[in-house]
This record gives structure tokens, sequence and C-alpha cells, in this order.
């Protein structure tokens, strides 16, 4: 299983790595960010505040997922959805291109579904607007999210799932 840990200001180089191609950066979120390329600054203006620390947890949690072998494996967020805390929404979710496959993105999920319900006591995680594809619907559903509504939207098919403490703990 792999470890998450919050996000530092050190991580962006790594992130922009994974987003260096215009169609990957503008399918994970690149309206957020306004103009390709994004750099560093950017995501550490999102991510960073003044002081150095990573953004207020109270409400939304940048992380990368790494293990001792490989490094950093990924990055994702997560953020209570409309204030409600007891409803945690996973954002997106970036794999490194080179070891996608490779079941990186379910145990980052996995990792982050662990502390959405035994840290933060979440009652329910949902996906976001995720890409819906067999590959990457197939690592949602192994994580333990459950089909809840497909939005046809070019250039993507789009999906939201969810999965409730109940699910969770089964």
């Amino acid at each position: 299983m792999l470890k998450l840990r919050p996000y530092k200001k050190c991580d962006s180089e790594k992130i922009i790595s994974w987003i260096s191609d215009e169609e990957v950066f503008m399918k994970w979120g690149g309206m957020l960010f306004g103009d390709y390329p994004i750099t560093a600054e950017i995501i550490n203006d999102k991510y960073i505040l003044n002081n150095g620390d990573c953004v207020e947890p109270d409400n939304f949690y940048p992380w990368i997922a790494f293990d001792d072998e490989n490094g950093a494996v990924g990055h994702f967020i997560m953020r209570y959805l409309n204030g409600d805390k007891h409803i945690l929404r996973f954002g997106w979710v970036i794999v490194d291109d080179s070891i996608r496959g490779k079941g990186y993105g379910t145990q980052m999920l996995q990792a982050g579904l662990k502390y959405a319900f035994d840290i933060f006591g979440a009652d329910k995680v949902t996906l976001g607007v995720f890409e819906n594809n067999d590959i990457a619907h197939n690592c949602y559903k192994r994580a333990g999210f459950s089909d809840r509504e497909t939005i046809h939207k070019e250039p993507w098919n789009i999906i939201e799932m969810e999965i409730t403490k109940e699910q969770y703990k089964e």
C-alpha cells in the first residue's frame, strides 16, 4: 500500500512532469490554473500559504503518494463537498505516466479512503469529474467506488462515483 504525505513546495516540479502534455493538463483541471504550460510557481501559489505551510487543511488536502522504492508516484487532492464535513470529494488523481497501469492509482485512492474514513471521519467520499475509460473505471471500482452518474462531455466521458463508510468497512 502506498503511503501519503501532504504536498510540499518541492513537489511542484514532479507534478509538472506528470502533466507536461497539454491534453493531459487540460483534462486534469487546466482551466483552474490558467494558460498552458503550467509552472511550479502557479502550483505552489495554489497549494502553499505565505508562511510556507501547505494550504489550510480544514477544507482542502493536496497529497503526494509515495513509496520507498520509487519516490513520489502521484498526486491527488480531496476537499469537503460544499463545506459538509461528512462528505469528502476526491478532486483529481495524477499518476506518473511511466508507471501507469501498475495499480498505483488504485493504491492512491485506497490510501485516500483510509484517511477520509478513519482519520477525517467522513461518512461518504465522492469522485469528482474523472476520466471514464475502461482502465480508469476499473481502477475506481477496485478502490471500492460505485457508479453514480456518467456524463458525456467532449472531449472525454466523465464519471461520478461514490463510496459510503459502510461500503468501505465491508
